[in-house]
C-alpha cells in the first residue's frame, strides 16, 4: 500500500454534475429516485424539521444561555502529576498522552500549581498558573510555552 494505491470508499464519492430523471438510460429516469407521487414527490416538499404543522423540536425544547463559539477547552494537571517523568525528561503534550496523565488535550494543556514537584524537568505546553511555573523553575526546570 502506498499514496499511488490510494482510492476513495466505494459510493463515497459521488459525481457532482449528476443529472437525475434525464431518461431510462441514465440509471436515474422516470420518477428520478423520489418514488411514486405524495408530498416528497413534488416541487414544494416541506423543508427540513417540518413537522406538519405541529410545533418542530426545535422550537419546543428551552433554549438555555449562550455558548461561545470561540472559547477553548483547556485541559488542567497539576505540578505534581509531572513527577511521574525520570528526572531532565522533556515533558510535551505528546508524552503526556503516552504516559495517560492526558487522553484527550482538546485546544491545549495548562499546569497548575497544586502539590510539589521534585525533579527537575524542561516542560513544554500550552499555558502555565503563576505558581507552576515557579515550582517548575524552583526545581531547576524550564516551563516553555509551546
Amino acid at each position: 500500500m502506498d499514496l499511488s494505491n490510494l482510492r476513495p470508499a466505494e459510493g463515497s464519492v459521488k459525481n457532482g454534475n449528476f443529472r437525475r430523471g434525464r431518461g431510462h438510460g441514465s440509471g436515474n429516469g422516470k420518477t428520478a429516485g423520489k418514488g411514486h407521487k405524495g408530498q416528497k414527490a413534488r416541487s414544494g416538499a416541506p423543508r427540513p424539521g417540518f413537522e406538519g404543522g405541529q410545533m418542530p423540536l426545535y422550537r419546543r425544547l428551552p433554549k438555555r444561555g449562550f455558548t461561545c463559539r470561540n472559547s477553548k477547552t483547556i485541559v488542567g494537571i497539576n505540578v505534581s502529576e509531572l513527577n511521574r517523568f525520570e528526572d531532565g525528561a522533556e515533558v510535551t503534550v505528546a508524552g503526556l498522552i503516552a504516559s495517560g496523565i492526558v487522553s484527550n488535550p482538546r485546544d491545549g494543556v495548562k499546569i497548575l500549581g497544586n502539590g510539589e514537584l521534585t525533579k527537575k524537568l524542561n516542560v513544554k505546553v500550552n499555558a502555565y498558573s503563576a505558581g507552576a511555573k515557579e515550582k517548575i523553575e524552583a526545581a531547576g526546570g524550564t516551563a516553555e510555552v509551546v
